[in-house]
């Protein structure tokens, strides 16, 4: 139990996370140092559990390196960018370090006492030293009682005479050698581990044996009385000779996992120069009870009949990344306990009835990344414990040879249609085929104790009737992504294809090219906790589409413009990245929403971004404001109901003045060409009266720019000789340091007419407005609408109305608006000048029969 404890405490100090941490700092526990250009060990406190010195400069670790360091258990002292040298009894102010790691140092010099001392060292790492046979020959790790594993990979090591002092290292399990030049390893080097049982034991990419000649009789075998779980000879270059005379050479000796990887064992696809494994190979194992054979990344061609004879005890055969292309009658024979068969990634073409004859408890075969394009219809049939059978990625056209199993992956095949055949999966696998038809969806979702059905990136999208579904109990995911589901919704038919789910807990319908769903299509889900709808084309979403219990929905990549919130108040989680909201104030309830909910919402703010309008674009909903949205409301409602009560009127008056009101730019040009001919004898002019300006221009300072050029330039006499009227405007004809108020007042009464420009700025302006009213007050005075009211800009009759000096003006009195459209501003200045240079009747007895309309150009 201890030596367990060890080994997982080991596990947790190596991944321990040094997060929270700066560098170059200790925190009392943790003490990190990477790359902090040391040329010697820090003083720290000795509560330090964890001390890391990688990556420094450190030359020289002596008995007066570390200060007495009772709590220490990892101590990182590897990579040094100098090479180091380690003294005698170096770390024994470390009584209880449970870890060493000096790998990737280039040490000149190691104490053989260096480790004298560490009686609690459980793992020692020495991979990548430069170090020679003398660490195993002089004794190093004497005394280290506790050590349990020993990494000496990536060295210099030719021959692994160990030291007597190894029969002493009871608590030992684990030893690397891999990456050395051993080239041969007899009985006698290995005596001082004899009798012990290892977990571990790499000899891989050492060229053992196959560089030079063997004499297997004097060699004997270097494992004799020792029990090996893991023996690693990858990587060696081994034939099919060499293997079989290894094999002679250890029989006996118990491996339970013999891993022989990226040999050279086989012919290969069209050579013939290597042979490939025969009974022989193998058959020195028969006594060594091998559980676990790995024999991949090889060459193997062929699996020759009788190959595994011996190996009775195999539960686990790797055959994967070969160049299998034939299996032999009777490859398997002898194979009763095999349980999992990978033959994955190799050139398999056809299977035959006789293939797999003597595995009678195989449960599991992986035959993924082949050419299998046919299978006789018994091949898997015998197979009386086969539970889970890999086909993905092959070229299937036909599941005849399907046996009653519990696991099937058929993905990555050609399958068109599927023939009515009895299964009884719980788990069905076949995306990427080219099933089209909803018949198959149909048939499949009937499957009795189906609980998983895999059938995303086919091209379901033909549904020539709705076939009537059964009720299955027992499905909980249903992947359908990647088909083209839109196709077979769009004819009206296969809407119940979900009909009788009832506990069905995942559904993916992602990428399906779904701009609506059908009504009721999720009414039998109850169980439903998971629905992916992501990459389609959904523009809406409505109460009635999505199941009641639904916790996590995914609608991420749709085209949803406004979404409703009450749709997602009951979810646990959502993602709704990458839509195309239209920011406007009918999205005001969802930006409340996001902003307020407790739904997790998955995504980065930046992918829930406005697509209209362009001010807007790409700008986060959650930097989105949405004040000012409530006046919109209302002018919203005023317009809907003008809309009401004009429309049959608008119909019927909008076809006679189509023409016109299309050409009305050109009509206008015509009618004033037409006029200044009739006319031409006959200038019309202003009559001289008492008044100093035809026309007082009273508008807001910031509107100035637009002012001159939309109207002074096309009015006012000094901006052109053609103009013909004399106007008084703020910026040019007001007195200088004379009382602001005072300027108003006589541009007001010096004017025949004023024309106030109200803007949005006019409306924020006191000046403005305090204008206004003396103009009103003029008109009072003279009894006459003297005052010439024109709105610029997007303003409401509501926003008018807000303001006490305008509103009563706008309840009696009609105004202008400057128009929209450039071809009516000819027109516009026309109608302008008539009304500055219209002559009112002294007096008016009945004021309240003026118009109420607004006169608008639009």
């Amino acid at each position: 139990m201890g030596d367990h404890l060890d080994l997982l405490l080991g596990v947790v100090l190596v991944a321990s996370p040094v997060f929270g941490i700066s560098p170059c700092s200790f925190d009392g526990q943790m003490a990190l140092y990477h790359f902090c250009n040391l040329t010697q060990v820090p003083q720290v406190l000795n509560t330090t559990e964890k001390l890391l010195l990688s990556f420094n400069y450190i030359r020289t670790v002596t008995t007066s390196s570390f200060p007495f360091l009772e709590q220490l258990l990892l101590l990182e002292l590897g990579a040094q960018y100098t090479p180091i040298t380690i003294d005698k009894e170096a770390f024994r102010n470390l009584p209880n370090l449970r870890i060493l790691d000096l790998g990737k140092n280039q040490i000149d010099f190691l104490h053989p006492d260096a480790f004298q001392g560490l009686s609690h060292l459980f793992e020692l790492r020495l991979f990548s030293c430069g170090l020679s046979d003398v660490v195993l020959k002089d004794g190093y790790f004497r005394n280290l009682k506790s050590l349990t594993r020993l990494d000496l990979s990536i060295n210099q090591i030719h021959s692994l005479h160990l030291h007597p002092s190894f029969q002493e290292l009871s608590s030992l399990k684990s030893i690397d050698f891999s990456f050395n030049q051993i080239r041969t390893l007899c009985e006698s080097e290995l005596k001082p581990l004899q009798g012990k049982m290892l977990s571990f034991f790499s000899l891989a990419d050492n060229k053992l044996y196959s560089t030079i000649s063997v004499d297997w009789g004097k060699c004997m075998n270097p494992f004799r009385d020792m029990v090996l779980e893991t023996l690693d000879v990858s990587s060696n270059g081994w034939t099919a000779d060499i293997t079989g005379n290894f094999s002679n050479a250890i029989s006996g000796s118990q491996i339970f996992s013999l891993i022989l990887v990226y040999h050279i064992m086989g012919s290969g696809f069209g050579f013939h120069n290597i042979k490939d494994p025969d009974q022989n190979t193998f058959a020195g194992l028969a006594r060594s009870s091998v559980i676990r054979l790995d024999l991949s990344h090889g060459f193997i061609f062929s699996l020759n009949s009788r190959l595994f004879e011996t190996l009775k005890d195999l539960k686990f055969l790797n055959l994967a990344h070969n160049k299998i292309n034939k299996i032999a009658d009777k490859a398997f024979y002898g194979l009763d306990n095999l349980q999992i068969l990978n033959m994955s990634y190799n050139l398999l073409g056809e299977l035959y009835n006789s293939n797999f004859y003597g595995l009678t408890k195989v449960a599991y075969i992986d035959l993924q990344k082949n050419h299998i394009g046919i299978i006789q219809y018994q091949t898997f049939r015998f197979l009386e414990k086969l539970n889970t059978l890999d086909l993905r990625d092959n070229a299937l056209k036909t599941l005849s040879f399907i046996p009653r199993i519990s696991a099937i992956f058929l993905g990555g095949n050609k399958l068109v249609t599927l023939p009515k055949i009895s299964l009884t999966a719980n788990l069905i696998h076949l995306s990427e085929n080219r099933l089209e038809n909803m018949d198959d969806l149909y048939f499949l979702l009937q499957v009795p104790h189906l609980q998983i059905l895999i059938l995303n990136q086919n091209r379901l999208s033909s549904c020539n009737r709705s076939p009537t579904p059964s009720k299955n109990l027992s499905l909980e995911k249903l992947f359908l992504g990647e088909n083209m589901l839109q196709l077979a919704w769009e004819t009206g038919l296969c809407w119940d294809v979900f009909k009788g789910l009832s506990h069905l807990q995942i559904l993916y319908l992602n990428n399906n090219y779904l701009n609506f769903l059908p009504p009721g299509v999720f009414s039998d889900l109850t169980a439903l906790r998971g629905l992916s709808l992501n990459s389609n084309r959904l523009t809406v979403l409505s109460s009635d589409d999505l199941p009641a219990n639904l916790e996590i929905l995914d609608v991420s990549r749709n085209q949803l413009l406004v979404p409703n919130p009450d749709l997602f108040v009951s979810l646990s989680a959502l993602d709704i990245t990458h839509n195309k909201f239209i920011c406007v104030c009918e999205l005001s309830p969802f930006l409340s929403w996001l902003n307020q909910t407790n739904v997790t919402i998955f995504g980065s703010p930046a992918d829930i971004s406005c697509t209209y309008p362009n001010s807007l674009s790409e700008i986060s909903l959650y930097s989105i404001s949405t004040e000012g949205c409530d006046e919109e409301e209302v002018l919203k409602s005023l317009k809907f109901s003008l809309f009401i009560l004009f429309t049959v009127t608008l119909t019927v008056f909008l076809m006679s003045v189509f023409i016109v009101t299309k050409f009305r730019g050109f009509c206008f040009i015509c009618y004033k060409t037409t006029q200044r001919l009739v006319f031409k004898d006959h200038p019309q002019g202003t009559e001289p009266d008492t008044y100093k300006y035809d026309a007082y221009l009273c508008f807001s300072s910031k509107d100035f720019e637009w002012v001159q050029n939309a109207l002074l330039k096309h009015l006012d006499t000094q901006y052109s000789d053609q103009n013909r009227f004399n106007l008084c405007f703020e910026e040019r004809d007001f007195v200088p340091g004379e009382n602001h108020i005072a300027n108003i007042q006589d541009a007001v009464w010096s004017s025949r007419k004023i024309v106030c420009l109200v803007s949005r700025h006019f409306l924020r302006d006191g000046w403005c407005l305090e204008a206004f009213s003396y103009a009103q007050g003029r008109c009072l005075s003279d009894l006459n609408s003297v005052l010439i009211m024109v709105v610029v800009g997007s303003l409401s009759q509501y926003q008018l109305m807000k303001h006490q000096s305008i509103r009563g003006f706008v309840q009696k009195q009609q105004y202008l608006r400057w128009p929209e459209d450039l071809q009516d501003v000819g027109w516009f200045l026309n109608k302008l000048s008539q009304q500055i240079l219209k002559k009112e009747k002294e007096k008016k007895k009945d004021n309240s029969i003026q118009l109420q309309t607004v006169a608008t150009i639009s």
